[in-house]
């Protein structure tokens, strides 16, 4: 009977395993979907279809990581969850560095994105058309993480707006603009 797990003892209950994702799948899924949106729609539609599936996402993340938690309190304290705990989830690291104006605008600095270390930045001093192209293939790549973050903080009760700026790839500059 060495085969046979033992019987839980009464009143323990068992719990059941995390389920988890392969890292690789997350990031290809990506991927797959900017090249997917980008062939169906061009320009501003696919972006803002891309930003809308990360709404609805960040949503239902926000919604499942908050689930067991207090209440979040104030504005910075929701943002510093995201910068914290919810960034750590998603991209497996925290926010390297939040920065804040105290007048509603947040500015979350990831100096080794997730998402965009796959991509291959432009040789330094080549081409400034070379080097714009980079920049809007990198973009395109982060419409879904900002719909991400922007539908996480709306569940949350931030309404925003977030937008991204690849200045030194992998390296990902988020601004996070509170709507008065």
């Amino acid at each position: 009977m060495a085969g046979i797990p033992p019987a839980p003892s009464p009143g323990v209950v068992a719990k059941k395993p995390a389920r988890r994702c392969a890292e690789v799948c997350l990031e290809l899924l990506c991927a797959e979907s900017v090249r997917l949106f980008h062939a169906k729609q061009s320009g501003p539609a696919a972006a803002a279809a891309l930003e809308a599936v990360g709404y609805r996402v960040g949503q239902q993340l926000a919604e499942r990581y908050t689930r067991d938690k207090p209440r979040l309190g104030d504005t910075l304290e929701i943002i510093k969850f995201v910068c914290k705990d919810f960034w750590q989830a998603l991209f497996k690291k925290q926010v390297d560095n939040l920065k804040t104006n105290h007048r509603g605008v947040y500015v979350l600095q990831d100096n080794g994105f997730r998402w965009l270390q796959r991509l291959s930045p432009p040789a330094p001093g080549s081409d400034p058309g070379r080097e714009e192209a980079a920049r809007q293939l990198a973009l395109s790549y982060l419409h879904l993480p900002c719909g991400i973050v922007r539908g996480a903080l709306c569940h949350l009760g931030v309404i925003c707006t977030v937008e991204a700026d690849p200045k030194q790839m992998p390296s990902c500059t988020f601004t996070i603009r509170i709507m008065a």
